[in-house]
């Protein structure tokens, strides 16, 4: 297993790291360990963008049919003044 030190980590992080670790019985050192499994076992697969997380997302919400508005003709440009 690998071990990692964290350096510069703001008195505030470290605060609510502890308070955490306490409220659910575990070390500092465990309730890290346990945030980053759940934080990086989260990681969306290889070749998943933008669309695609959004589709995942609200695609079984099932889809929305939005009117088309009427068109007009396109008007004349303005003449060239000379």
């Amino acid at each position: 297993m690998a071990s990692i030190t964290i350096r510069n980590l703001d008195d505030s992080i470290k605060t609510k790291l502890r308070m955490r670790a306490a409220s659910h019985g575990r070390s500092m050192e465990d309730e890290a360990r346990t945030i980053l499994r759940a934080v990086l076992g989260q990681e969306t697969a290889p070749g998943t963008n933008l669309v695609q997380c959004i589709r995942a997302r609200f695609g079984p919400l099932g889809d929305v049919d939005l009117p088309q508005p009427d068109r007009e003709c396109m008007r004349e440009p303005p003449g060239r003044a000379g």
